[in-house]
Formats: C-alpha cells, structure tokens, sequence
C-alpha cells in the first residue's frame, strides 16, 4: 500500500484476513517516518510484520560501476533491527527495474537471468519463509455481542478470555471523530 496510514489502510488491516505484512522504505530518515507508521498499524491490528525492505537502497551506474547512496544507505536495515523485526533485503535503484515495471513485464519475468531478478526472487524466498513462520500469529475474531440491557459489548475470545466495555468506553477510547460522535 502507499506510505501512510489513511482510512483505506486502516480498513483493510481490519477487514481484510492478512497473513502478513511487508514494510517497503527506501532509506532516508523521512520515509522511515511513514514506515514506522505503517508498522505500528499492523501492529494495533495483529497484522504480523514479516519484514522491511530497503527500496532504492543505491544506484550502480551503467556506464563506470560507481555505487551511489543516493538516498542514503542502511536506513531500513538499522530500522528493522531497532524494532526487532527481520530485514530482508535491498532493492537497488536501477533503469531496468524501472523500465520493464514501466512496460508492466517485471524484471523477474522480463529477464528471469538477470543479477535484479534475483535480488526479488531471493526478497520473496525471505518473505515467504517469514510468512510460513507466522501462520497462526494472527489472533482469531472474538466473538462481539451486546448484552441484554444494551449498555455492554461483550468481546470473547478464543480460550474463553471475555472482556465486558461499557457502551461509553468504545467512544472515549476512540481517536476517530466518528467514533466521539
């Protein structure tokens, strides 16, 4: 999804069964912000965080080799081990990345050979086997109903645990001005 964490992403997080998700950044303190936001909205939403990647992470040059931080270096990688949460890799900044996505044949299917190519498939080998490990983390639905007098929301879990909100607490803990109103 795109940096943030709007209404769209929000909902989604909470309506959609996610297995998992990945925090995509590239590596300057800026867009590290809207990770870290992300991040924390999977969290409040028992979505698990599988990993980040480092988006842009450098630029070769074609024509002399020299390497280029362009956004800066490791960011991602700093990140992920600051919130203890596996970091799976970086994506250069490359003219063939971007030019096949452009022409809608990603690199992996375009030119399946290539050192970029590898670089996804090696990303979604991570990816993958942070997802085979998270199967199950994900809490169920409880159970929601309001009781008789229609001034209590009971939440029951799986294994029995039951918590009882007062009609007034929902709204009071809210951030939502819908949810004030």
């Amino acid at each position: 999804m795109p940096p943030g964490t709007g209404d769209v992403q929000l909902t989604m997080a909470q309506q959609v069964p996610l297995s998992g998700a990945i925090i995509v950044s590239t590596p300057q303190d800026l867009a590290l912000i809207d990770a870290r936001k992300g991040l924390n909205m999977f969290r409040k939403t028992d979505v698990p965080v599988l990993g980040i990647i480092e988006n842009m992470s450098y630029f070769l040059c074609p024509s002399c080799g020299t390497r280029s931080d362009i956004f800066g270096h490791g960011g991602a990688r700093e990140e992920a081990a600051r919130l203890g949460i596996p970091f799976l890799g970086e994506v250069p900044l490359h003219m063939d990345i971007r030019a096949k996505s452009d022409e809608g044949r990603p690199i992996v299917a375009s030119q399946p050979d290539s050192p970029h190519a590898r670089i996804f498939r090696d990303l979604a080998a991570r990816a993958w086997d942070e997802l085979s490990g998270a199967q199950g983390k994900r809490l169920p639905q409880p159970k929601l109903e309001v009781s008789p007098s229609a001034d209590t929301l009971i939440a029951t879990f799986e294994g029995g645990a039951r918590h009882e909100l007062s009609a007034g607490m929902p709204r009071v803990m809210s951030p939502s001005a819908g949810g004030q109103g």
